[in-house]
């Protein structure tokens, strides 16, 4: 078989990750981060279905500020997949196509993801 002289695909000792390709990135693992948090959901919400005592154990776990902290992480994941979902579709309507607008889009995804995460944790406490 003959080799082609054709360009590789550059490989992870040679690539420098871009913004833009570590907001995918994100995305991606927190598409999966997401859903693991649902599971922890599910169950809390399973907890509460079976009675009063298992409703008790799950909220005692609720109370862990570890937990807590998971929770808000959690949350953060959600709202930046959701956010960063929304610029997708933008993007499937033909618009914010142009590299600066992809930065552009790509910065205001992690300013919201920042606020709403935030005013959501202080909606929570208060």
């Amino acid at each position: 078989m003959q080799q082609q002289n054709r360009p590789l695909s550059p490989h992870l000792q040679v690539y420098r990750p871009q913004f833009t390709s570590i907001m995918s990135i994100l995305h991606r693992a927190t598409g999966v981060t997401s859903a693991m948090g649902l599971l922890l959901i599910t169950w809390w919400l399973a907890m509460t279905a079976t009675g009063s005592d298992s409703w008790h154990t799950a909220n005692s776990l609720f109370a862990n500020p570890f937990v807590v902290l998971i929770l808000f992480f959690w949350s953060g994941a959600l709202i930046y997949h959701l956010c960063n979902g929304i610029r997708h579709l933008t993007w499937d309507t033909g618009k914010c196509l142009t590299i600066a607008e992809s930065r552009k889009t790509a910065r205001i995804v992690q300013i919201a993801t920042v606020i709403i995460t935030v005013a959501l944790w202080i909606g929570i406490w208060w």
